[in-house]
């Protein structure tokens, strides 16, 4: 059957969410980037069963990174949060965006709670392009069933990540921590068509590097507070100039 059919129950619709997310490409990313981040909890001394919860609870890659590397720096459980939270800012837009398409017929505003915490990038694409062409009634099911293909994806190769670092040499475990910042740099470079886009990534990659050694706190967080508005700043300027 096609993840696009007409489906006879909720259960059906859910499957073939998670088939589709299991057979999508962000599938591919998911894999790539929690392998990372499950060594980098690893070398940070986090257990294992916290960077499942932290994946089931906090759902946001991005905004992991900022914990574990905040925790394990040894940030004040308030920075943290603060941290953790100005970056699941940028999911609003994406949640605003999704609802229209899950709202209607008899959905309840419980209903919708769990597709609201699953928003995230690789959930937000696949459901804006596949959700228009299912029936109304089954779209929060298969899109709960994206979503938990795509967390199931991000729990178990976070433990993959997690004991392969724990058994491999450390210029192996090393190159697993590099996968994570190397997966965002290239979805970043590849979704930067405006020039604010790459000015911020530039100011990002060069900011980066000079707070972590001048052992800022949250550096992660700032450089992207400071690159950014630097970035909009550019762009302002740069159209009053034209």
């Amino acid at each position: 059957m096609s993840v696009l059919s007409t489906f006879n129950s909720s259960t059906a619709a859910f499957f073939a969410g998670v088939k589709s997310a299991l057979t999508s490409v962000f599938v591919l990313v998911l894999m790539g980037t929690y392998i990372g981040i499950g060594a980098l909890a690893h070398d940070f001394g986090l257990a294992s069963w916290w960077l499942a919860l932290s994946t089931v609870l906090v759902w946001a890659a991005p905004a992991q990174v900022i914990l574990i590397s905040a925790l394990g720096a040894g940030a004040a459980l308030f920075e943290v949060a603060i941290a953790v939270t100005l970056s699941a800012i940028r999911l609003f837009p994406m949640v605003v965006a999704l609802l229209p398409l899950l709202r209607g017929g008899n959905a309840r505003l419980r209903d919708l709670l769990l597709p609201t915490h699953f928003t995230s990038v690789s959930m937000w694409v696949e459901s804006l392009r596949l959700l228009p062409a299912l029936p109304q009634e089954w779209r929060i099911a298969f899109c709960n069933g994206l979503s938990v293909g795509y967390m199931g994806t991000a729990v178990v190769f976070g433990f993959v990540g997690y004991y392969l670092a724990a058994g491999l040499p450390p210029l192996f475990a090393g190159t697993l921590l590099f996968l994570t910042p190397l997966s965002f740099l290239i979805s970043t470079a590849r979704n930067a068509h405006m020039m604010v886009d790459k000015v911020a990534l530039v100011f990002g990659l060069v900011l980066g590097p000079v707070l972590t050694a001048m052992h800022v706190d949250l550096d992660l967080m700032w450089t992207g507070v400071v690159g950014g508005t630097l970035a909009y700043a550019v762009h302002r300027l740069r159209e009053a100039a034209t």
